[in-house]
């Protein structure tokens, strides 16, 4: 289905209401990673040249209705200012209110109006739709930027019942490359690790869309174990070695890649001693934590022939260097090849900007769990919610 698009807006002085994920990692009042922030820096830069007054909103952590000191969106207002130099950025006291759109309405042009956390209100996270209307009072159009918010809530679902509403720049960018691992070029390799078989939509879809599928991470153990082997005391549950007995019956299960050889150790240890052991062959008081040198080897070869690639989840307990070297050596040499890559899922992210190959990768999704639900084949809400709008508004604003 359609849906409109900024270039679509007559948007020249009006007031947009700019919905981004600048849900970003703090340490007291320092942020650790620009990344999101940056990431929607192309859709502000496009409302300010058509001199709209912007009311950037955002949500940040996990307030849970609150209003929390450490939490508060005036921690992003350095950030903003820095890769905004020019542009004057206001922080208001709250989100949504008679003083808020005063401040809003009898403000210049060209200018950014920070919001509140809009978490600090139950409402939000509630998709009320009394909420969506103060917040789109403040407004007369409305662009959703904020492509990690997968849930239905009111600044990304009941507000478009209200407002013309557009995706911005990064939403338009994320589900376009997204879109390149659904109808890949083939041979098309998928990557999937991580801690859980939570993931059936998704194993599904790698079942139809990839030539290969490269298990690692505690993802493989359910797979082991639906075939018979013990694992000792790697992490496992019963209801993941079902699902993968389910899937190891498919005739594509033969797509699956599963590890050679593990790196094990005794205890859950960064000082634990380790060593190398095959797959069939793990003893029944060892623990698992990264994928051992002959799979490398293996996943590498398998990756070289690739043209699309879709990575989603660490192959090792990661955030401990010593068992860094699966996730670490697959993400380099993923970034030397000239295959399309697509990396969705936080942690993913994570690695491959601990590794700084984030630039030599197709696309690094900001979205963890939206880009998860777009590769599982499911609908975001926030993205429906937009195709909506377009039937509602379209008359209207192709009109004018």
């Amino acid at each position: 289905m359609r849906r409109f698009v900024l270039t679509e807006f007559p948007l020249a002085e009006r007031r947009v209401f700019l919905r981004v994920d600048f849900n970003v990692p703090l340490k007291g009042d320092m942020i650790l990673n620009e990344r999101k922030i940056i990431a929607s820096l192309p859709t502000i830069g496009l409302l300010l040249e058509k001199k709209c007054t912007v009311i950037l909103a955002t949500h940040l952590g996990r307030p849970e209705g609150k209003r929390v000191k450490g939490l508060q969106t005036a921690l992003l207002i350095e950030s903003l200012r820095r890769h905004l130099p020019n542009t004057p950025i206001i922080a208001l006291p709250d989100c949504i209110g008679k003083s808020v759109r005063d401040a809003i309405v009898n403000g210049n042009h060209e200018s950014i109006y920070l919001l509140e956390n809009l978490r600090f209100y139950k409402e939000e996270e509630e998709n009320d739709l009394a909420f969506a209307h103060a917040l789109a009072d403040l407004a007369e159009f409305y662009v959703n930027d904020a492509f990690g918010v997968h849930s239905a809530h009111a600044s990304v679902d009941a507000i478009t019942r209200f407002l013309p509403s557009a995706a911005g720049f990064l939403v338009e960018r994320e589900l376009l490359q997204l879109s390149k691992a659904l109808q890949p070029e083939r041979p098309a390799a998928w990557i999937m690790g991580g801690a859980k078989l939570d993931k059936v939509d998704l194993i599904q879809q790698a079942l139809r869309n990839a030539d290969q599928i490269l298990v690692g991470g505690a993802l493989a153990f359910s797979f082991l174990r639906a075939k018979g082997y013990q694992v000792g005391h790697s992490k496992v549950d019963q209801e993941s070695i079902t699902i993968a007995e389910k899937i190891l019956r498919k005739r594509e299960a033969r797509k699956i890649i599963l590890p050679l050889d593990f790196v094990a150790a005794k205890s859950f240890s960064q000082t634990t001693k380790t060593e190398i052991v095959s797959f069939g062959e793990i003893e029944p008081d060892q623990i698992c934590l990264d994928l051992g040198p002959r799979t490398i080897t293996l996943f590498k070869q398998q990756l070289r022939q690739a043209k699309t690639i879709v990575w989603n989840g660490p192959l090792g307990y990661f955030e401990w260097a010593k068992f860094a070297t699966a996730t670490r050596e697959i993400a380099r040499y993923i970034a030397s090849l000239t295959a399309t890559t697509i990396c969705g899922g936080g942690e993913t992210a994570e690695a491959i900007e601990r590794y700084h190959v984030q630039d030599k990768m197709t696309h690094v999704s900001t979205g963890g769990g939206a880009a998860l639900l777009f590769l599982s084949g499911k609908k975001i809400p926030a993205i429906t919610a937009l195709e909506k709008n377009y039937l509602k508004f379209k008359r209207k604003i192709l009109r004018d």
